[in-house]
């Protein structure tokens, strides 16, 4: 098989691709005939080949997908105007602060946080597949220990935990969108959420995280060794 039906092959098994691929099962496409250095110079030729296009091949924690660019995210809500589920903003602060000091216990989010954080919160994000406990503090009680996912990292449209851009304040001052390239804003004050969460009054403003990332990513390719969202 030349380089050209090579790349034809992987291109479309891209795109029919429910989920991002990663490499070993992209080596399986050609029965572990071509090698992850060949296959990586192969997304390279993908990625300029689809320069100037409406969608994008562009790596995650997961793997390797096509995407639509954050510019047609205009036109394609048209299609679906329905909007977006929208999180409280205690949800989106607890996320945030598990996000840049993980591995931590709901102790350590209500310390920084100065509130409880309701059972409700944590299963609702474990729910959605943004975090999950990795393991116990050997602490009386021994409390769970929560870290985010590599879906997490897929919805924000990273490779890595360490392309989550730097905060200049606490991490409860931050909330992701992944229709903005996965950059950290200020929280909207103004937004009141829809969720019956069991938070004080204080806790009420909410903020956008859609289920369909248009976010462009860095062309890191992710291999079988790529760490875990907690590594």
């Amino acid at each position: 098989m030349n380089t050209d039906e090579a790349k034809r092959v992987l291109e479309t098994a891209l795109i029919c691709a429910q989920q991002p691929m990663p490499l070993r099962e992209m080596r399986s496409l050609f029965d572990e005939q071509v090698g992850a250095d060949t296959l990586r110079s192969l997304l390279d030729e993908l990625v300029r080949d689809w320069e100037g296009r409406g969608v994008e091949l562009v790596a995650l924690a997961s793997g390797w997908r096509f995407q639509s660019r954050p510019e047609m995210r205009e036109y394609l809500d048209r299609l679906h105007p329905e909007k977006p589920p929208r999180y409280s903003r205690a949800a989106m602060e607890t996320l945030a602060i598990i996000a840049y000091r993980q591995p931590v216990t709901r102790g350590d989010i209500e310390d920084i946080r100065g509130v409880t954080v309701s059972s409700q919160i944590v299963k609702q994000l474990e729910e959605r597949g943004w975090i999950e406990a990795i393991g116990y503090r050997e602490a009386p009680g021994r409390p769970a220990l929560y870290a985010t996912t590599r879906q997490f990292l897929d919805d924000l449209g990273l490779a890595s935990l360490d392309q989550l851009p730097a905060l200049e304040g606490p991490p409860t001052a931050a909330v992701f969108d992944p229709g903005s390239a996965a950059q950290p804003s200020l929280l909207d004050q103004d937004v009141q959420s829809p969720l019956p969460l069991a938070e004080p009054a204080e806790d009420t403003a909410s903020a956008d995280l859609s289920a369909d990332p248009a976010a462009p990513a860095p062309m890191l390719a992710p291999d079988d060794s790529t760490p875990a969202a907690h590594a």
